[in-house]
């Protein structure tokens, strides 16, 4: 029996929020595949069914808006402003242009509408790596948003500690970025999204 794993698409001509997007995504679902197009019309050619989700820059979702209307439980558009987001109500929007901490928090939300009991989303938990007790602590900080001195006070370790923890959390998930870890928090119960 073969392994079939999900197919998330990125539909975007911009090279560098392709590659970030799908570093994001991947890191925090582990099981996911990423596919980029860089036109609807490529998409389409791509066999569109494939697709549990489409990610959209939001000029290409304009251009062909006929296509991902009839795809709109598929369809995610990339906007550039979050009043886009109130424009197209019928369509989940995450906003790329309001800093990491809003996009991800934006992302986990929308995660959070469409999938509340996670159903049909595969992140990887089953295969998660054992944190410690104290590791968990550091990512729930880190998550929430406090840097490496203010977590050293707060659980009244040394800076040292801290960064030891950190270098462990990051080996034992494979994930370096803190979008990704605090993804990886909110996904797995460390820490509440409202935290974030």
């Amino acid at each position: 029996m073969t392994d079939v794993r999900p197919l998330v698409a990125i539909v975007c001509a911009n090279s560098l929020t392709v590659v970030g997007l799908k570093q994001l995504l991947q890191s925090v679902m582990p099981t996911i595949e990423v596919e980029a197009f860089a036109s609807a019309s490529e998409l389409q050619e791509g066999q569109p069914e494939r697709f549990f989700h489409y990610f959209v820059d939001i000029s290409i979702f304009l251009t062909d808006r006929s296509f991902f209307s009839a795809h709109r439980h598929r369809t995610i558009v990339l906007t550039t402003a979050p009043e886009h987001a109130a424009q197209l109500a019928d369509f989940h929007c995450v906003c790329v242009t309001g800093g990491e901490k809003a996009f991800v928090k934006s992302l986990l939300q929308m995660m959070r509408r469409g999938h509340p009991q996670g159903e049909h989303i595969s992140h990887g938990a089953q295969q998660r790596p054992q944190l410690s007790p104290r590791e968990v602590e550091v990512l729930s900080l880190l998550a929430r948003g406090f840097i490496n001195k203010e977590i050293a006070d707060r659980l009244c370790i040394s800076l040292t500690t801290v960064i030891t923890h950190r270098k462990n959390i990051v080996e034992k998930l494979g994930m370096r970025s803190v979008s990704a870890l605090t993804i990886y928090a909110v996904m797995n119960g460390y820490v509440d999204l409202e935290q974030i």
